[in-house]
């Protein structure tokens, strides 16, 4: 079971802070994938994954981060000094 945590207009889109998912996705993007399918909503969240960044056990990394033994994945969009 992991955490998906999301945030400013991801959380928009989509509707929830967050949720637990069960999941077999061995990878960010496998989860992603997994969640573009549910529906409509999470498509269009997810549809620019340029336009997000991800943490996955609060730590940033990339689509690509591996999900075993993973507690918590979180999706927002990239911040911005000043």
């Amino acid at each position: 079971m992991i955490e998906v945590l999301y945030f400013a207009w991801v959380r928009e889109r989509i509707g929830l802070p967050r949720e637990r998912i069960t999941t077999d996705a061995a990878t960010v993007a496998d989860l992603v994938a997994q969640l573009r399918d549910r529906e409509e909503r999470y498509a269009m969240a997810f549809a620019d994954l340029g336009a997000l960044r991800v943490a996955v056990d609060q730590e940033l990394t990339d689509f690509d981060a591996p999900l075993k033994g993973v507690r918590e994945v979180a999706f927002f969009p990239p911040m911005t000094g000043g």
